[in-house]
């Protein structure tokens, strides 16, 4: 069993878990996601990795409730316990130092882009994170963001803070003033299918995490399937991350549809 230490709501349901798993807190790397389940007979759900406390023993994760399965996690308070906590699982991301590069996040892929950005900030990369979301509100982590961004900007879709606009706004602002060698976009399907598309456009090598369409985690259910550069790929044990220029996000888009 793994108790939960720490809760925080971010906003109504998006809620931060800090969660005793010392194991897995040794051996994370960026990129790397859990396999969560609540009960007996509960759902498995993939979180990835937030960040994590070695002397705590401890890794953050960050759950959107949205189905039955995540909205029961989000009930769980400070001492509950969460049945089983597997992994980490996936590949990790790939650091070094490519020069400036810049992470585009929307909504709560905010969460699974902070390691990276640590990660690669660590590496010697300047980094300029684009945080968007629709209102203030749903903006998360700016906080820890920032203290691994050389620049933070902030995007929201009514201007209710920040810049009014559309991540895509923010990442193109910075193309046009700097030379950006590396783009990491994480967030919706439908945003990292367009912050790709403009990437493509200046011939700027973008990398996106695919975990949204992830549902067992180990490469057995098969839902996970993608396209990528005309080759079948399971997100889950190939991935999460891939070559967002070879992505058919049109696919994955269709494929997602099957979760609604």
């Amino acid at each position: 069993m793994f108790k939960i230490v720490n809760k925080e709501h971010f906003s109504e349901n998006v809620v931060h878990f800090e969660v005793e798993a010392p194991l897995i807190a040794r051996t994370r790397k960026a990129g790397h996601f859990v396999i969560v389940r609540v009960g007996d007979k509960g759902e498995r759900i993939p979180y990835t990795i937030t960040s994590s406390n070695l002397e705590k023993g401890t890794i953050d994760l960050v759950v959107q409730g949205v189905g039955v399965s995540s909205k029961k996690l989000n009930e769980l308070n400070v001492g509950d316990c969460i049945t089983d906590v597997v992994g980490p699982l996936g590949r990790a991301t790939h650091i070094e130092n490519f020069g400036t590069v810049v992470c585009a996040g929307g909504g709560v892929g905010v969460a699974p882009m902070l390691p990276i950005i640590e990660a690669l900030k660590k590496a010697g990369n300047k980094v300029i994170s684009v945080l968007a979301a629709r209102t203030k509100d749903l903006i998360i982590l700016e906080e820890q963001v920032g203290k691994y961004s050389d620049e933070v900007i902030i995007m929201t879709d009514d201007g209710s803070y920040g810049n009014k606009g559309l991540v895509t706004n923010g990442v193109e602002m910075v193309i046009n003033r700097e030379q950006v060698d590396l783009c990491v976009t994480i967030g919706p399907a439908i945003m990292m299918k367009f912050v790709s598309l403009l990437t493509k456009k200046y011939n700027i090598p973008t990398m996106a995490s695919l975990n949204t369409i992830m549902v067992d985690g180990t490469g057995m259910c098969g839902a996970c399937r993608v396209t990528v550069g005309g080759q079948t790929k399971f997100v889950c044990v190939d991935g999460p991350e891939f070559d967002a220029h070879e992505v058919d996000f049109d696919e994955m888009l269709m494929r997602l549809k099957a979760y609604n």
